[in-house]
């Protein structure tokens, strides 16, 4: 119970079981716990990082070293560690790619900053020096960075390359085969207007079924429904499919008011039912009027009208995701159509194939053979669930980054090489800079160097000496590409070995670890009012979750 004294006299403000961390207490204890999430996924960093098990109260288990999947599933109490969850959440919407980077840079920001603040540096001026410290790297990224376009094969293919690099996929072969997938789908729904090239990646379907193994992985160049063909009378095969999208149900749908129908002979029932069956057969004429030969229906068939489309050699398939119609509709260049007195054949789109195959004993349809389809599926398959899981988050992360690099165009050098050219010219720049500021500038070139350190000590080189070598090297005339080689465990030419990723991913990660890491120092007072559980559990410094607040 939080209580304080005003003129002797005892008052109380929060409730009973309510806690509160002030000043230099909870800016310790802050800076702990975002650490120390931090610390979580480090290790998960580079071709040689290691993955991660978490087994849900259910039993599902998931393994994986994808920073953004481990941060969310841990299922984070305290409210600082659910900051440095967001801070992957946002790499991986923004750009897709760097959630770990992200993730370790704000966890080392915040190390160095509580030694700054031990040092009675206030937060303000740490706050200060780490804006100017960012402001500076970006400027510096941005002439350190090389151009790259959509229709630069090799370099993309390098960049699909490295982003799979920490993702335990299979062979080298197995992941040049899924990078060339990912580049073809990417390339097939570009946008292109002059030189700017605009991606959307929910346009990119990532379908999935266990069975074969990752190299079954295909690209289909159309769209792929997990679901069956509505009648078993119908065909299970159409080519040149003419493709209507209807958000209408093909069945009787009750009045919104109440009615009420009196029946009072046989006959009068006879003609009810034969009037349903009308309406139904109406409905499936409309629809092969408009020489539809495939019906994608957002909402139900009934039994009736399943038969009479049957009967006409339509394919139909019922309640289709509101997701898979939109891909539908810029695969094949149908129109949806709310109102079946609306279709015409103009409305309708076109497949060079439509089938119903049988995947690992479940039904699924193809949509494929489309002319210029501006929506694509990638179909991935795996051995195992978690194999499967796994290579679709590599290929989530690969179309990320390379929508990144074609959309900003530019891209730098991996292997901890930029982070460590860029922190050696914070280290000058500090110098002129000067005051208090100077110090959080250089705690922030620091933190940079944690790349390439924990790039080395996942190799097994020794981290101290590798850092120091490089320093050195960087301060050569031509010293500014050279990274940590993970495999020849020795500093190289990024550059020359290919080692490349996207310049809008760093300055992402950048922006994401300043910002965290500000809006953490910034706290000193936290209140929560949720109470103790009967354990005694709770966050560190007898912190139970709840909600920070700043005074």
């Amino acid at each position: 119970m939080a209580e304080n004294q005003l003129g002797g006299q005892q008052y109380l403000i929060l409730p009973e079981g309510a806690s509160r961390l002030i000043g230099k207490e909870a800016q310790r204890t802050n800076i702990a716990v975002g650490y120390a999430v931090a610390s979580i996924v480090r290790t998960t960093l580079g071709p040689k990082g290691m993955d991660k098990m978490l087994v849900s109260e259910l039993g599902d288990i998931i393994i994986t070293n994808d920073g953004a999947t481990i941060l969310e599933e841990m299922n984070v109490e305290h409210p600082v560690a659910k900051i440095m969850v967001e801070i992957a959440k946002t790499q991986d919407k923004e750009v897709g790619d760097g959630t770990t980077t992200a993730v370790i840079i704000a966890g080392e920001l915040l190390k160095n900053a509580g030694t700054m603040l031990d040092q009675g540096i206030p937060p303000a001026a740490i706050i200060k020096g780490y804006e100017m410290a960012r402001n500076k790297a970006a400027e510096e990224l941005g002439i350190m960075a090389s151009s790259v376009t959509i229709d630069d094969q090799d370099k993309l293919q390098k960049i699909a390359m490295i982003s799979m690099g920490s993702k335990n996929i299979g062979s080298p072969d197995t992941k040049k085969h899924l990078a060339a997938l990912a580049l073809q789908s990417l390339k097939q729904v570009a946008m292109r207007d002059g030189n700017k090239v605009s991606i959307d990646r929910d346009f990119i379907k990532i379908e999935k079924k266990e069975g074969g193994s990752i190299e079954d992985t295909t690209f289909i160049n159309g769209v792929l429904i997990d679901k069956e063909i509505a009648h078993p009378g119908m065909p299970k095969i159409i080519k040149n499919a003419n493709i209507a999208l209807l958000d209408v149900a093909l069945e009787i749908e009750k009045t919104e008011t109440d009615a009420r129908i009196e029946i009072t002979s046989p006959d009068q029932m006879q003609a009810f039912l034969m009037q349903e069956e009308k309406m139904l057969k109406d409905m499936v004429e409309k629809i092969s009027k408009s020489k539809a030969t495939v019906v994608f229906v957002q909402k139900g068939i009934d039994d009736v009208a399943q038969h009479y489309l049957a009967k006409a050699g339509i394919i139909a398939v019922r309640r289709v995701k509101k997701s898979d119609m939109e891909k539908l509709a810029k695969a094949t260049g149908a129109r949806l159509v709310t109102s079946l007195d609306d279709l015409t054949q103009k409305d309708l789109g076109f497949a060079g194939t439509v089938e119903e195959r049988k995947i690992s004993g479940e039904q699924m349809i193809f949509v494929e053979k489309c002319k210029d389809p501006k929506s694509v599926t990638m179909f991935v398959r795996g051995g195992t669930k978690q194999a499967v899981d796994e290579v679709e988050r590599a290929m989530t992360d690969v179309l990320g980054a390379l929508a990144s690099a074609v959309e900003s165009g530019k891209y730098v050098t991996g292997g901890g090489s930029t982070e460590m050219a860029v922190s050696v010219k914070l280290r000058d720049y500090a110098t002129d800079v000067g005051g208090r500021e100077q110090l959080a500038i250089q705690s922030f070139a620091d933190a940079l160097e944690v790349v390439p350190k924990t790039l080395a000590d996942s190799a097994g080189m020794d981290a101290i000496d590798t850092l120091v070598a490089l320093r050195s090297k960087h301060k050569t005339k031509d010293g500014r590409n050279y990274g940590v080689d993970v495999y020849k465990n020795t500093m190289s030419d990024m550059d020359k070995l290919g080692v490349i990723e996207p310049l809008k991913v760093k300055l992402q990660a950048l922006s994401s670890a300043t910002e965290a890491s500000a809006s953490i120092l910034r706290i000193d007072d936290m209140i929560s009012s949720k109470g103790r559980s009967p354990a005694g559990g709770g966050g560190p410094g007898g912190m139970p979750g709840g909600a920070g607040m700043e005074d």
